[in-house]
């Protein structure tokens, strides 16, 4: 038999352009980190938009967060990242090939320690899944060809300064129907570890059956982390989250020998080669999932799929993203097994206005996995233009 081409095969799909819109979001409550302000509720949450077009006519939506009290990324550095360096660069590639957009990507803006401008790369990539699986009429866990779970647990962010305020704010999530919580420490810089136990205590009080992660964005040295971590140890804490500075991982290593309670580690995963080497040191025992930190889909797919062929435990969180991200991370979360809830808290701390039919449903501390095409959302482009600044 004699095989012959297709003499009317379909032109191959290209991305023809790439768009960003830096948009101002309604806050509605304050929020920090050991590094700083969050959202603040008093002034609007500034998110970058970005927007893929394909030579089909598929379009695709991803979303950075500028956060620069948890990584160096600015809005400014974002937007000129996008338009002048990784939109010239993925222009005109195949809508198919996501290898070569991280090629690209990498070819752009050149790695260090971290991977290059992560939270801007994970905008377009992420764009970029949801047109390509817009454009073939599935979601991303059929794109991938994987998806465990219909739904992701989340957990509410108790934020306070002292015991009461903690309590009142475990109480609140209550109300919404969160059943797991996750705690800031490091606010004050140099407050005691005791101090600090005592915020953890406050909360399991309020929430005696919860799962409960502790998280001190890179705010303790090797000695107060380990101290807290003891301190930590009656409240049955599920995880203390990246205790000492990213880089720290002969650190990481010998808290994660001597602590009483689990030690997760966040930061430090920038690329699937950070876990690589913490697992070759024996430094790491839960491994964070986070889309933007892994700059897209693409890295933080890989990351996982390490993870697990490691026998390291996954944990997932976001950057308090609008429902963009908000989607992606429930669509990778889905396509794996996590050990807690993850801490997507976007929906706490600001609104989507742009988010139309179908939209994502979270009742009870719940999030349910949409099943549409791509990110499986809806976009109001008019809308989004309209909070464009």
């Amino acid at each position: 038999m004699v095989l012959t081409p297709e003499v009317d095969a379909p032109p191959a799909v290209i991305v023809q352009r790439i768009e960003t819109f830096t948009v101002a979001l309604p806050t509605l409550r304050d929020f920090a980190v050991a590094g700083g302000a969050v959202t603040d509720r008093g002034s609007p949450s500034i998110r970058v938009l970005v927007k893929v077009t394909a030579s089909d006519g598929s379009t695709g939506w991803g979303e950075a967060t500028p956060i620069p009290s948890w990584t160096y990324e600015t809005t400014e550095s974002i937007v000129s990242t996008l338009e002048q360096y990784l939109a010239p660069a993925a222009q005109g590639l195949s809508l198919w090939d996501l290898d070569g957009l991280v090629r690209a990507c990498d070819r752009a803006i050149r790695r260090g320690w971290s991977t290059g401008m992560p939270l801007a790369r994970a905008a377009l990539d992420v764009a970029w899944h949801d047109a390509l699986a817009r454009s073939r009429g599935v979601s991303l866990g059929e794109l991938w060809g994987r998806r465990r779970h219909d739904t992701v647990d989340l957990c509410w962010i108790a934020t306070g300064d002292d015991p009461a305020a903690l309590a009142e704010s475990v109480a609140e999530g209550q109300a919404h129907g969160y059943r797991h919580f996750k705690i800031k420490t490091g606010l004050v810089p140099g407050q005691d570890e005791a101090v600090e136990a005592a915020r953890v205590k406050a909360v399991r009080e309020a929430a005696p059956d919860a799962r409960l992660i502790v998280d001190a964005n890179q705010a303790g040295t090797q000695d107060s982390a380990l101290r807290l971590a003891r301190l930590l140890a009656p409240f049955e804490v599920a995880a203390l989250e990246q205790p000492l500075p990213a880089n720290d991982i002969e650190g990481l290593r010998r808290l994660r020998d001597l602590s009483p309670v689990p030690i997760a580690v966040d930061e430090s995963l920038r690329h699937p080669t950070d876990l690589a080497s913490f697992v070759r040191r024996g430094a790491i025992g839960i491994a964070v999932a986070k889309v933007q930190r892994c700059a897209g889909l693409t890295l933080s797919l890989r990351q996982c799929q390490l993870a697990e062929d490691c026998g390291v435990a996954l944990m997932g969180s976001g950057l308090t993203e609008s429902d963009i991200g908000l989607a992606a991370s429930l669509h990778l979360f889905a396509a794996h097994d996590l050990i807690a809830p993850a801490d997507l808290n976007g929906r706490q701390f600001l609104s989507s206005p742009y988010a139309t039919g179908p939209v994502i449903q979270v009742r009870a501390g719940v999030a349910e996995v949409p099943s549409g095409p791509g990110l499986g959302i809806g976009i109001d482009e008019g809308i989004v233009r309209e909070l464009a600044r």
